[in-house]
């Protein structure tokens, strides 16, 4: 099983779906967890329904500011972070690439990539510092495959997967590790903001016949963060019922 006992673990986009998920996976484990995302409403439930050493703090993590204080306030709380899940994202727009918005591709941008440079860049150093860390950013089926209708998303997850990537090829000779998490089509609230057609067309694809759950996604996340995966580093892992390992359409 899953140890994470008493380390500290952040994670964004943590108030629904993967986020909620993974930090109840990682009170189970024994983790002591901070949750961060917009809305303090939903965040104080979910630590309230979490319990035990469970704090939050409520950023917009498209705003620098706001979430490098969020995270302040994480390490100011609970200690030095021990894993780090930047999970926060967006769907942003369905629309042929011409009718695209250059509104809506920058705050894909901000809230799928640029939160997670930012979020890396402020909690890494002291990670290398340390010589221990865990890092885990979520992709989607979208870091490997091209979707239409979907521009600004889907370069956001191609560039987070190269992201971590990197990450990982710095950070290695300092004992953190930085992998990424492939969802397929994962019953979340992103879920339903799928036009009904790509839903029901990408739920045809799935070789398990069925979508995921965000239980499913929490296990994985919360096995990578752990030191049970202490050679895993600089991988993509799909958690997606087999669309990504076959030929299926």
């Amino acid at each position: 099983m899953t140890d994470l006992s008493g380390k500290h673990i952040v994670i964004t986009g943590a108030s629904t779906g993967i986020g909620r998920a993974t930090a109840t996976a990682c009170v189970k484990a024994g983790a002591i967890v901070t949750l961060i995302a917009r809305r303090a409403d939903l965040l104080e439930q979910a630590a309230h329904d979490l319990g035990g050493n469970t704090a939050f703090a409520a950023a917009d993590v498209a705003d620098k500011a706001a979430l490098t204080a969020a995270l302040d306030h994480a390490i100011a709380t609970h200690g030095a972070i021990d894993g780090l899940f930047l999970n926060a994202g967006i769907g942003g727009m369905f629309a042929a690439i011409e009718h695209y918005t250059d509104e809506a591709f920058d705050a894909v941008m901000a809230i799928n990539l640029k939160s997670v440079f930012w979020a890396i860049q402020h909690v890494l150093p002291a990670m290398k510092q340390r010589g221990k860390g865990a890092i885990l950013v979520t992709g989607s089926l979208a870091s490997e495959r091209g979707l239409p209708m979907n521009a600004g998303y889907v370069a956001s997850k191609h560039a987070v997967l190269g992201l971590s990537r990197a990450v990982a090829n710095e950070a290695a000779e300092f004992g953190v590790r930085c992998n990424c998490i492939l969802p397929g089509l994962i019953e979340t609230p992103m879920l339903d903001g799928l036009p009904p057609e790509a839903a029901s067309q990408m739920a045809k694809a799935v070789p398990q016949g069925r979508t995921g759950s965000a239980d499913e996604v929490a296990q994985v996340a919360a096995f990578l963060l752990s030191d049970a995966a202490s050679h895993v580093t600089a991988q993509s892992w799909a958690v997606d019922g087999g669309m990504l390992g076959t030929m299926r359409v």
